[in-house]
């Protein structure tokens, strides 16, 4: 009977973590739709502004500008963005092997500088020198967040501390797809002007007044805050579709452990009885004896 016990208070445990992965299922959902909103509406916002950049910058070259400068690679930044959050899946540790990898085999030396707790804790525990760990960004995402990341790092290329800057994120490819990737940040690549446009128009409506230098000096330091903003935007959706995926297959393995424990349980009962029945006969028999 001790065998039985032990069987059904191991069931109802595992019923009780199934009730909290199920919840977080449903939270992580939630946030989900929220999240994928809000990144898929700033893609917009981003391809609008990447259009007019495209206008302002068709006439600039690659000394225009401190952020269009290029210059010879001998030290690298890589801002990596993972999350403040774990139990969702390999959402974490993929992209923590991929910039692990990055500073590993790259020529030059690469800094590292990480949003969210995570990314933190890996490389603390593996002695990489983290150079700017940025705390609490996702607890309320917002674009004033963003810029200030993208002003610094703005600052540190034009000031000569790096001559590459790049990004690391995970991108939301599905909700069931969250691909690890390292995009370059600075130097900035100019988008390119498409062909139908008038030379001084860039998306229908738009006359660039006044002069392009001077709206380029505006419009380059604000896409670097919309391409850090919308990486952090992707890599939020990203997190909370994982997490949904994760705690999904975790609800259904669960259910699979409930199951297999239910099915031990009642052969273990049911070998029980027999045996008691077995008592029973026998000491039937022996009065009857």
């Amino acid at each position: 009977m001790a065998n039985l016990k032990e069987i059904r208070r191991r069931i109802a445990s595992v019923k009780g973590t199934q009730k909290i992965t199920r919840a977080m299922k449903m939270v992580a959902a939630a946030k989900l739709r929220k999240a994928q909103e809000q990144a898929e509406n700033f893609r917009e916002y981003s391809k609008l502004t990447s259009d007019v950049l495209a206008g302002v910058a068709s006439d600039a070259d690659d000394d225009s500008h401190p952020l269009l400068e290029r210059r010879e690679q001998k030290k690298a930044l890589v801002l990596e963005i993972s999350s403040d959050r774990g139990l969702c899946g390999g959402f974490n540790s993929n992209l923590n092997r991929l910039v692990a990898e990055r500073l590993k085999l790259s020529d030059v030396p690469v800094s590292l500088s990480v949003v969210g707790k995570k990314a933190k804790s890996y490389f603390e525990h593996r002695n990489v020198e983290v150079q700017r760990y940025y705390a609490d960004v996702f607890d309320d995402l917002n674009y004033d967040a963003a810029a200030a990341i993208a002003q610094e790092l703005a600052a540190l290329y034009a000031a000569g501390e790096y001559d590459s800057i790049s990004l690391a994120y995970n991108e939301m490819v599905s909700v069931v797809s969250q691909v690890p990737k390292v995009v370059p940040l600075l130097p900035l690549a100019l988008p390119e002007k498409k062909a139908d446009d008038a030379k001084d128009i860039g998306p229908a409506g738009f006359v660039f007044e006044p002069e392009k230098k001077a709206l380029l000096s505006i419009l380059l330091p604000k896409y670097v805050e919309i391409k850090v903003f919308g990486a952090l935007l992707e890599s939020l959706a990203a997190e909370h579709a994982a997490r949904m995926s994760a705690m999904e297959t975790a609800t259904n393995n669960a259910q699979d452990m409930i199951d297999s424990l239910t099915l031990v349980y009642n052969r273990a009962r049911q070998t029980a009885i027999t045996s008691e029945l077995m008592d029973i006969v026998g000491g039937a028999e022996a009065l009857n004896d």
